[in-house]
């Protein structure tokens, strides 16, 4: 039997400056400049891959610290 994948959890623009203490338009700004990567809603709105933030968050905190 196959199993179909569960879906991939998104975050709106609002979730993903919460988790990393900036505002939404920033988050706008890094999937503008390549350094995350958004999809779309039929209405036009950005998500996010919950993994893709996650990774890109243990990264930008790491940088932080040095």
């Amino acid at each position: 039997m196959n199993r179909i994948p569960d879906a991939e959890i998104l975050l709106t623009p609002r979730e993903v400056a919460d988790l990393f203490g900036v505002d939404p338009k920033t988050v706008t700004r890094w999937a503008k400049a390549g350094k995350l990567t958004s999809i779309r809603t039929l209405g036009g709105h950005r998500r996010f891959r919950k993994s893709e933030v996650e990774d890109l968050r243990n990264n930008y905190f790491k940088s932080e610290t040095k």
